[in-house]
C-alpha cells in the first residue's frame, strides 16, 4: 500500500553534498510507490522559532508553516537526513522541526545521516533520535549512513556505489513495517 512520506533534509550550507542523500532516499521510497515529498529548509525559509504553529491564531500562520503543517499532518512517516555539524545537528534541521509538534505524533521517522568523511554522521543520530522521541516520533531501530556522501552519489541522487541501494532496503522495510503499523495504531486510538 502506498504511503505519504516526508523527507525533511537539514542542511542550508553552500556547496552542500548531503541532498544528493535526500535524493537517493527519495527515487528509492518513490520507486517502491510511496508518495515522497522532500522539504528543503532552503525552499521554506522559516524564521528563527519565535512562535511554534499551534501558538498562532488560526490563519495568522506564514504560508510556509502552514503548507508544511498540512503536509506533515498527512504523513505515514517521516524521514529525516541530516550532516553532522560539531557532532550535533545542523541549525536549520532543529529550527524547522521545533516549530511544529502534533504534526509528529505517533508516526514513525527513519534516520539517515551523512558526512563527507569515512564515519557517515554516526556522531549526530543519537541527538536526532533524542529531538525526534521529545517532539512525539517513533525512530526504527535501524539507521542509514552515507560515508563520503559527495563521492557517494550524482547529483539526482543515483548511487555510485551498488551497495547503497541493497543496505538501503533493510531501513526501507523497516519503515515501511512501523508506518503500517503506527497507521493502524493510529485508527484505534492514541493515548492522549
Amino acid at each position: 500500500m502506498p504511503l505519504e512520506i516526508v523527507i525533511v533534509y537539514g542542511s542550508v550550507r553552500r556547496g552542500r553534498k548531503g541532498i544528493k542523500a535526500a535524493r537517493f532516499i527519495k527515487r528509492t521510497l518513490e520507486a517502491r510507490g510511496h508518495r515522497v515529498e522532500l522539504v528543503d529548509p532552503l525552499e521554506y525559509e522559516l524564521p528563527l522559532l519565535d512562535l511554534m504553529y499551534k501558538e498562532y491564531e488560526p490563519n495568522d500562520a506564514p504560508e510556509p508553516m502552514r503548507k508544511l503543517s498540512g503536509m506533515f499532518s498527512k504523513a505515514d512517516a517521516f524521514v529525516i537526513v541530516s550532516g553532522e555539524y560539531n557532532h550535533s545537528i545542523p541549525p536549520a534541521l532543529k529550527n524547522l522541526l521545533d516549530h511544529f509538534q502534533k504534526e509528529y505524533l505517533w508516526r514513525p521517522a527513519g534516520i539517515v545521516t551523512y558526512s563527507g568523511g569515512p564515519f557517515g554522521g554516526a556522531r549526530v543520530a543519537p541527538h536526532i533520535r533524542a529531538i525526534l522521541g521529545e517532539l512525539g516520533m517513533v525512530t526504527l531501530p535501524s539507521m542509514f549512513a552515507v560515508s563520503k556522501v559527495g563521492a557517494s552519489f550524482d547529483d539526482d541522487g543515483k548511487p555510485l556505489d551498488d551497495a547503497y541501494e541493497r543496505r538501503s532496503q533493510k531501513f526501507i522495510q523497516e519503515l515501511e513495517w512501523y508506518a503500517g503499523a503506527l497507521g493502524e495504531a493510529r485508527k484505534a486510538g492514541v493515548p492522549y
